[in-house]
């Protein structure tokens, strides 16, 4: 019965794992892009039960080789965001020999998702104030969560854009260092902000900061991906139309490895700071079972690592996020970023026509 049950069930995951390999933007099928670890321990924990019980009808193999596909398949999506595989951006310590470390091209950058509902405003700003990150970027912030922070960081950083809003999108950006030309813009839907701004840092050079939080395909949130993938994919092509130093931040509602994500990096020739680090999963902070990197810092070439932690948790259902990046532009031949060919280029521009065409409709 268990041998039985097992050879179901291998053939179930593999028809899940191959499910998202599918242009269905149903949240049903997107859904299924983020579980990934949790799929690939499942199909290899079958595989195994399936061999204890020496297999011997082609049915029973056929279950083996399913499980075996389908672990193949989700762990060889995995590898890419595990120590084992290669960085895409450099370590700033690698060049230390070369040259002292700059202190004023370097910058810290905490990203958190709050929770709308969460009311546990002290322990953001124990981070903010342990940390002292020279920029925080809030997802879910409402007024309540702006006036706490208002009073405890302020006057440290005195640079703000603030969109306090009632319905999950409201967001927060504090600066010690001066924010220019700064933009609030509604790309996709009329209720979902995002910041674009200059960052100034103390060196003098200026870089480009886009935060964002895009729809995500959800029940309570809209039946499809196109609303999330459009607006993604606007901003990549927006930053691969220049060569701007650029860093791309928020709760992207989407995991690093599915197919919009890695299209959004080949668009716009950006960097994935977890790529041959490890996850870093943000989300779900109360579920240790059912975690996956939600909340993302995505940088050009001109930038290096320093440091990457995943703070503790704030009583949201997401980790925040700390970042501290180098400004080293004369590296930038060390980073590895991927290119679109012009079939992912056409991809890109006809979900973002297709958004723009529909702009206005309810995505629910």
């Amino acid at each position: 019965m268990l041998q039985t049950l097992t050879t179901l069930l291998g053939c179930l995951v593999l028809l899940i794992t191959l499910l998202p390999y599918l242009k269905i933007r149903h949240y049903v099928i997107r859904s299924l892009d983020f579980p990934l670890l949790q799929i690939a321990t499942l199909a290899t924990l079958f595989a195994i039960v399936q061999l204890a019980f020496s297999p011997e009808t082609w049915w029973q193999w056929g279950g083996v080789g399913a499980s075996l596909i389908a672990a193949a398949i989700q762990w060889a999506r995995i590898y890419p965001w595990t120590p084992l595989a290669r960085s895409q951006v450099i370590r700033t310590q690698r060049h230390e020999s070369r040259t002292e470390q700059n202190s004023e091209q370097t910058f810290t950058l905490l990203v958190s998702n709050v929770l709308t509902p969460n009311r546990q405003s002290d322990k953001l700003i124990a981070h903010v104030k342990h940390h002292q990150p020279d920029m925080l970027l809030t997802l879910e912030s409402d007024q309540w969560w702006g006036d706490q922070l208002d009073a405890a960081i302020s006057e440290a950083m005195p640079e703000a854009v603030r969109i306090p809003l009632d319905n999950l999108y409201g967001m927060h950006l504090y600066s010690r260092l001066p924010l220019e030309e700064t933009e609030v813009k509604w790309l996709i839907q009329d209720d979902i902000p995002s910041i674009h701004t200059w960052v100034k840092l103390d060196s003098g050079n200026r870089i480009r900061f886009h935060a964002l939080h895009p729809r995500p395909p959800a029940p309570s949130e809209s039946e499809e991906s196109l609303w999330r993938d459009a607006e993604l994919l606007l901003v990549g092509k927006e930053i691969a139309d220049t060569s701007r130093p650029t860093i791309v931040a928020g709760d992207l509602n989407d995991v690093a490895w599915s197919r919009t994500t890695k299209l959004f990096c080949r668009i716009s020739g950006m960097l994935d700071l977890r790529r041959g680090r490890g996850m870093y999963s943000t989300f779900h902070a109360k579920y240790p079972l059912l975690r996956w990197p939600l909340d993302h810092v995505f940088v050009s070439t001109h930038f290096s690592l320093v440091s990457m932690e995943r703070l503790s948790e704030i009583g949201s259902d997401h980790f925040p996020i700390l970042v501290t990046l180098s400004y080293t532009p004369t590296y930038a031949d060390e980073n590895e970023p991927e290119s679109a060919d012009a079939e992912e280029k056409e991809d890109a521009r006809e979900t973002i026509q297709e958004a723009e065409d529909r702009h206005g409709e309810d995505p629910v």
